[in-house]
C-alpha cells in the first residue's frame, strides 16, 4: 500500500495541540502507511510531541509556521495578513505536492477562503461546498452544502449533487447513490423557484441517480445517500441536528438522576445507552470535506475531541487514497458532455 502524507494544522481549533497531537499519535499506530506533516509553532509543538511520546517518530515531520488563525479572525486577516499561519502552510503543502491532503480544526470561513485561494477550484466548479456524513436509521448519508455558500443558483446545486455523488462512490463504495434535493415537501409543486429549477437540472443529468425531493425527516430515515441544499439551509439543518442530539443526551441524564429507581433502571439500560451514544456521537462523523478544490482539504469541528480529530484524519486519508478531486473532475466532465 502506498504511503499517504497528510498535512495537519496542529494549532487550529478550540483545543489546538492538546487534541491534534494525540489524534495523530493514534492514527499513526493504526496506519503503517501514513506520514504526517505537523504544521505549527515549533516550541509548543515540540513540547506536545514530547508529552505524547512521539517526538522522534519516523513518520512525523514538523513544518514550522509562525502564526495561528484564531477562531474569531476575520477571513481577510487569515487570507491577507497571516500568510505564515499553520493553516495556510498546511494547505501550501498540498499545492506543492508534499502532502495529499490537509486537515484543520480552525476557522471554517478562513479555511475555505485560504483553500480556494491557494488550491483553486476544479474545472467546471463555480463554488466549492462543505460535505459531511450524517447519521441515519440505516447508516449514514452525505449532505452538502453545509455553509460554504449562503446563496446558490440551481446550477450550483447540480454541481453539488455531482460532487456529492463522487464522494459517496469513493468513500462508501456505492456505485449509484440516491441523490435528493432537500425541500419542504416531496411533491413537485413544493418549494421555491430555485429548488424547482434545480430539480429539472438534476433530472436531466444523465449519470445522476436523482430520486426527487426529500424532507428533513427523510434525511434520518435514510431515503437518500446524497442530500443537496444551499449552504444557508444546510448549515441551519446541521446546527439543528447537533442541538437536538445534545438536548436528548442532556434530558436522558437528567431523567435518570431523578430517583434511585431511575438510576438503577439506567444502570440496566447502560449497554443500550452506550450503543445509542456511539451511533449519534458527532465525533464519529467528524470530518467535513471541502469538495470542488484541486486537492483534498478536510475540516474538523473546532471543539472536537482527539477521537473526533482522528476521524477527520481518517476521512482525509481515505479521500486522498481514492483521489476524490480527480473523481469529481471526471463526474463534472461527463455531465458537461451529456
Amino acid at each position: 500500500m502506498p504511503v499517504v502524507t497528510l498535512a495537519v494544522d496542529a494549532m487550529g481549533g478550540d483545543h489546538g495541540l492538546s487534541v491534534t497531537v494525540p489524534a495523530v499519535a493514534a492514527m499513526l499506530s493504526r496506519h503503517a502507511h501514513m506520514h504526517i506533516i505537523l504544521v505549527g509553532q515549533p516550541e509548543p509543538l515540540a513540547d506536545a510531541l514530547s508529552q505524547a511520546s512521539i517526538a522522534d517518530h519516523p513518520r512525523i515531520t514538523v513544518q514550522p509556521a509562525s502564526e495561528v488563525v484564531a477562531m474569531d479572525d476575520p477571513v481577510a486577516v487569515a487570507l491577507r495578513q497571516k500568510k505564515d499561519s499553520s493553516m495556510r502552510v498546511a494547505i501550501n503543502m498540498v499545492k506543492e505536492g508534499r502532502a495529499q491532503a490537509a486537515v484543520s480544526a480552525g476557522n471554517t470561513g478562513a479555511l475555505m477562503a485560504v483553500s480556494r485561494f491557494v488550491l483553486k477550484t476544479l474545472p467546471g466548479v463555480d463554488r466549492p461546498a462543505i460535505c459531511t456524513a450524517i447519521p441515519t436509521a440505516n447508516g449514514h448519508c452525505h449532505m452538502l452544502d453545509l455553509g460554504a455558500n449562503v446563496d446558490s443558483e440551481p446550477v450550483h446545486l447540480l454541481q453539488f449533487a455531482l460532487m456529492g455523488q463522487a464522494v459517496v462512490r469513493a468513500v462508501d463504495g456505492v456505485e449509484h447513490p440516491r441523490v435528493a434535493l432537500l425541500n419542504i415537501g416531496e411533491e413537485d409543486i413544493k418549494g421555491n423557484e430555485q429548488i424547482k429549477e434545480a430539480a429539472g437540472l438534476l433530472r436531466e443529468a444523465g449519470d445522476l441517480n436523482y430520486v426527487g425531493f426529500v424532507e428533513g425527516n427523510g434525511i434520518f430515515a435514510g431515503e437518500a445517500d446524497v442530500v443537496v441544499c444551499d449552504g444557508f439551509v444546510g448549515n441551519v439543518s446541521l446546527k439543528t441536528m447537533e442541538g437536538v442530539a445534545k438536548m436528548i443526551g442532556n434530558m436522558l441524564r437528567e431523567e435518570i438522576k431523578q430517583s434511585w429507581l431511575r438510576k438503577l433502571c439506567g444502570l440496566f439500560a447502560l449497554p443500550v445507552l452506550i450503543g445509542l451514544k456511539k451511533r449519534m456521537d458527532p465525533d464519529h462523523y467528524n470530518g467535513a470535506s471541502l469538495v470542488g478544490l484541486r486537492g483534498v482539504v478536510v475540516k474538523s469541528h473546532g471543539g472536537t475531541s482527539k477521537e473526533g480529530f482522528a476521524c477527520a484524519l481518517e476521512v482525509a486519508q481515505l479521500e486522498a487514497r481514492r483521489n476524490v478531486p480527480s473523481l469529481i473532475s471526471d463526474a463534472l466532465g461527463q455531465a458537461s458532455t451529456d
